[in-house]
């Protein structure tokens, strides 16, 4: 887990264009691997000449290599979307999906991922998924009709990435409890030959903070998905930008507020992204801040730093009660200790290989 961890805010100054003068490549370009954002250091590469010919030629060559690799999922994507429009589904592209339909050709290769994030409607699942099997696909993985988010994973082997399908956003629903149906705060995407929907840039914000903090257990953790927070970035300078005002309005409770404060404090901090003040100011945030460059730099207090995570148990306790009446909800119950079984969860998450976390 740790790796090159402590190298992180070098590797954050490199991706910002800034790198210090006594870098340690080897440790900075180690992390990157480990957090899938080399491609993502050919803009220090293009614009600096201070940086070593080895080094260049190494992210230039990977950055290339994702390119072609990018070029073959975006033509996938649009096979995918075709086949699914011919069957009356428009589909709804989300995460690296969204990126390689709206980001420019020349920005490609900038992201590295692994697959396409798609999302349709309950009622045009079967159709969907009968589009993607009548162009070759297998079903690898379903998750169980009972659970809270369905999913399937479908590839061909001819394929650089699998389809991921789904038919709800990333992360649990207490978190989009604020926000309307996905589809008005999406707006429509030519692909290719095909038609689907892509969410704008503050909405596309929303979800990665949701998926980063809740379905990937970040927020109780303390990670950090460098990746993602350079996606953020990079929506904030798309011409659209992030419109911070609406990204707050779909924020309600205390714990969502902590988790997406400390999310952009990250973001703002790390990657110098202009995040207005009064959404960096909190101290749980801050708190949750020094957490995670304090687990970067000695991985070691993971252990120990696990107990904040019980400072927000009551926040997603009474967030979470979706059966209570509401004003039960709002006086939020009593404080306990969390159950033993959360206990071991995230021992076991906080032990386990995380790709692309520091």
């Amino acid at each position: 887990m740790a790796g090159h961890s402590w190298a992180l805010m070098d590797l954050c100054r490199c991706l910002r264009g800034l790198p210090p003068g006594d870098v340690d490549w080897m440790s900075v370009i180690g992390l990157a691997n480990q957090t899938l954002t080399s491609p993502a250091l050919i803009d220090l590469v293009d614009q600096s000449p201070a940086i070593p010919e080895d080094v260049c030629a190494y992210i230039r060559n990977l950055y290339r290599r994702n390119v072609v690799r990018n070029d073959r999922l975006a033509t996938q994507l649009e096979e995918a979307v075709l086949a699914m429009n011919d069957l009356g589904v428009t589909p709804i592209l989300i995460k690296g999906a969204a990126t390689l339909a709206t980001a420019p050709r020349e920005r490609r290769g900038v992201r590295l991922m692994a697959d396409l994030d798609i999302v349709v409607t309950p009622e045009e699942t079967e159709r969907a998924v009968a589009a993607l099997i009548g162009i070759g696909y297998g079903i690898q993985a379903e998750a169980s009709p009972e659970s809270r988010r369905w999913h399937m994973d479908l590839s061909r082997p001819s394929d650089v990435g699998a389809i991921d399908l789904q038919r709800s956003a990333p992360g649990p629903a207490f978190a989009y409890r604020e926000c309307c149906h996905p589809l008005k705060q999406c707006v429509p995407a030519v692909v290719g030959r095909g038609r689907a929907y892509v969410p704008t840039p503050t909405y596309q914000a929303l979800m990665l903070i949701i998926h980063d903090q809740f379905q990937d257990y970040g927020y109780w953790l303390g990670d950090i998905d460098l990746r993602h927070l350079v996606e953020l970035r990079d929506l904030d300078r798309s011409v659209q930008g992030i419109d911070w005002d609406e990204l707050c309005s779909h924020v309600s409770g205390k714990l969502m507020r902590n988790a997406v404060e400390t999310h952009l404090l990250v973001l703002s901090e790390l990657l110098g992204v202009d995040v207005p003040r009064a959404l960096c100011s909190r101290t749980i945030p801050r708190l949750q801040f020094v957490r995670r460059v304090t687990q970067a730099r000695f991985p070691v207090t993971r252990w120990p730093l696990l107990v904040m995570a019980i400072c927000d148990l009551k926040n997603y306790r009474t967030e979470t009660s979706t059966d209570a009446p509401q004003a039960s909800r709002r006086r939020g119950g009593s404080w306990s200790l969390p159950k033993v079984a959360s206990l071991q969860f995230l021992l076991q998450m906080a032990a386990a290989p995380r790709v692309g976390k520091v």
